[in-house]
């Protein structure tokens, strides 16, 4: 039991790493990267949240969020870290090798120092923090940047036309600052996720190729801005034909007139005397101007006059005659509320019966809203043609695997209408505006969602690695074997950066989270999916025909209401994942057990533990606290993470000096 006080207090000693660098003796020693670390720590950790400790025998390279190559720092992550305080110059900075630094999720403050030193570096995620100050002019000397996130902070001031010359930019977030001016002409040809909405940014949107892939919400709450692309017309500051200012005022010259012609007017040249024919003729043309605008107004009256005269009739005729078939739906007994893709039968039954929708029909409701900063890659229209392949069936509804015309893969979520049918149009809509705001590595990014009458479908990207549970269980026909602990040990952190990052950021839970709602990303890093959305269903719905898997990671209060569920219900459902990781058990295969009893259950089950009884202990006791039955018993996701990333610094400290 000292271990779980020890993961739960976290008494942890703190060597005096800023003390150390301080001293010449000793900084003339370590590591030029090293030193740069603790020197960033010095004012950006004020909480002493990063445990970095210089020893006889230390490896700076096994630090907290630090990655190297051939003995140089090239990626340096502490996203939601608890990290309080400043990034002062000359820190980081310094990491000449760096690729990757991404510090969001924290809360550093003040201005961000020069980083054009960073040469190498590719991606900068600074978003969520309390930054301020004017935009960071070193950026756009970083021309191998490819993500920039300044999200969530308060910079102000113009944003520098200088930004068009980072042509490798596929990644630029801007929202919720106090950026205003006018918005530079971004054309990069890679930017595929852009947002600046939020700001305070004014005048025409330019009208780029590229920001015209952008839909009015990467713009959004910038009220100033107008142009085609947000929606809004730009007003002229002067009419085309005003007449001279009141009280004589003087008239400014006309465009192109030069500079000596003003100065003799002003000295008291007259204006030239403008002769009765001249005004004659300038009559003749404006009645004939006036003229023609008069008859070509009638001619489009009498147009328009016409085709509402036939419309009306097509559609009284139309509403009078027989209803024809779906050629989508022919089981269904009328033609679906949205006409366009009948929806109420999808297209995505099974991947070969698929069958395009009549051209002949337009769309008369509903649409496809993508999330905030998302181009709009593909119309619901090429979606529902798109082949498709049932991947599973979950609590909350059917998922497919949808190939688009134009090569592109989304994973593509049908909502249970059952289920979610006790939440209005409004309140899904702003659900899925929170939900598609969520953004980190360790979670599969909602792009999109569409609703119409009775139909709801939830876009995401497609991970082609599969999940967590086809890789714990293996196929059906195959004994599951265990995973090797330190697997165990990195997934669990991922599902806790992402579960951490969701409750931090929003009040939002995943409320669903088990094995089959993790997928394994490129790198096959653990990526939560299928989050956030339990809360739309019904009291009650989620529980119908659920299986036995699913009922054993609900929180013993969320089996009794689902609208008792919060964060601490996550947590639960954590614990029952980490056993069922280290052990390869289904969870309602898992015994009733007291703490104490948990370890020897495990290692029983594991046979081949290799004498890491010690360390699969601590990933035990963290499971253990998770699942406590009451949820005044359980930590929060922070602390959880915290707890596992500290066994981890435990593990590599304990390997260093073997």
């Amino acid at each position: 039991m000292h271990v779980i006080a020890s993961l739960v207090f976290f008494i942890f000693p703190l060597s005096a790493a800023a003390g150390a660098v301080s001293s010449p003796d000793l900084s003339a020693l370590i590591p030029n990267d090293a030193a740069s670390l603790l020197a960033f720590k010095t004012s950006a950790d004020l909480d002493n949240a990063l445990h970095y400790s210089l020893t006889e025998r230390f490896d700076f390279c096994q630090w907290r969020g630090v990655k190297c190559a051939q003995g140089r720092v090239v990626r340096f992550v502490l996203q939601g870290s608890g990290l309080r305080g400043s990034f002062a110059p000359a820190t980081l900075s310094r990491l000449d090798q760096l690729r990757v630094l991404s510090l969001q999720n924290n809360s550093l403050s003040g201005p961000v120092p020069d980083l054009s030193p960073l040469s190498s570096l590719r991606s900068l995620f600074l978003g969520h923090n309390h930054f301020s100050g004017p935009f960071p002019a070193s950026i756009v000397s970083l021309h191998r940047l490819r993500v920039l996130d300044l999200s969530f902070n308060n910079f102000s001031g113009l944003l520098p036309p200088s930004l068009t010359v980072l042509d490798r930019l596929d990644t630029l977030r801007l929202e919720w600052n106090r950026f205003n001016g006018s918005l530079p002409p971004l054309n990069q040809t890679l930017l595929g996720s852009f947002n600046v909405s939020g700001n305070n940014l004014t005048g025409p949107v330019p009208a780029t190729e590229t920001l015209s892939r952008f839909g009015s919400s990467s713009f959004s709450y910038n009220p100033g801005l107008c142009g085609e692309t947000v929606n809004r017309a730009c007003r002229s500051k002067e009419p085309f034909f005003g007449g001279p200012p009141a009280g004589g005022a003087s008239v400014p010259a006309p465009l192109g007139q030069s500079a000596e012609s003003q100065g003799a007017a002003a000295i008291g040249l007259s204006p030239p005397l403008v002769s009765p024919k001249k005004h004659k003729k300038t009559g003749i043309v404006l009645g004939f101007t006036v003229g023609v605008l008069v008859l070509i107004s009638a001619v489009a009256i009498v147009f328009a006059l016409i085709k509402a005269r036939r419309n009306k009739s097509g559609d009284e005729s139309r509403s009078i005659g027989p209803k024809e078939p779906s050629a989508i739906a022919p089981d269904v007994a009328e033609p679906p509320p949205f006409s366009a893709v009948p929806i109420q039968k999808p297209v995505m039954e099974a991947k070969g019966n698929v069958e395009e929708a009549p051209p002949r029909v337009q769309r008369r409701s509903g649409c496809l809203v993508f999330s905030a900063g998302e181009p709009e890659l593909y119309t619901l229209e090429q979606l529902m043609r798109g082949s498709a392949e049932l991947l599973g069936r979950g609590s909350m509804g059917t998922t497919y695997k949808a190939v688009l015309d134009n090569q592109l893969i989304v994973t593509v979520k049908r909502l249970d209408a059952n289920k979610t049918a006790s939440t209005g149009e409004e309140a899904f809509k702003q659900h899925m505006e929170a939900v598609g705001g969520l953004r980190h590595p360790n979670m599969v990014p909602v792009r999109a969602y569409f609703q119409a009458k009775g139909e709801r479908l939830v876009i995401f990207d497609y991970m082609p690695n599969g999940s967590l549970y086809n890789l714990i269980h293996g196929s059906r026909s195959a004994r599951a074997k265990p995973l090797h602990w330190t697997s165990c040990l990195k997934i669990a952190e991922d599902v806790a950066q992402g579960l951490g990052y969701i409750h931090q950021s929003s009040r939002l839970i995943h409320g669903n989270l088990k094995s089959s709602n993790i997928l394994l990303g490129p790198d096959f890093e653990a990526c939560l999916t299928d989050y956030c959305l339990s809360t739309l269903a019904a009291e009650g719905s989620t529980h119908d025909h659920e299986d036995p898997d699913s009922w054993a990671c609900r929180a013993p209060e969320a089996r009794k209401s689902p609208t008792r569920a919060g964060p601490k219900s996550d947590v639960y459902a954590f614990g029952v994942l980490l056993l069922e990781l280290l052990t390869g058990r289904h969870p309602s295969q898992h015994p009733y057990l007291a703490p104490p009893e948990m370890p020897g259950w495990v290692q029983a089950v594991r046979e081949d533990h290799d004498g890491e009884d010690h360390r699969l202990g601590m990933l035990v006791e963290v499971a253990a606290v998770c699942r406590s039955a009451s949820p005044e018993h359980r930590p929060i996701m922070w602390q959880v993470l915290k707890m596992i990333q500290e066994i981890k610094e435990t593990v590599m400290a304990e390997d260093s000096n073997a």
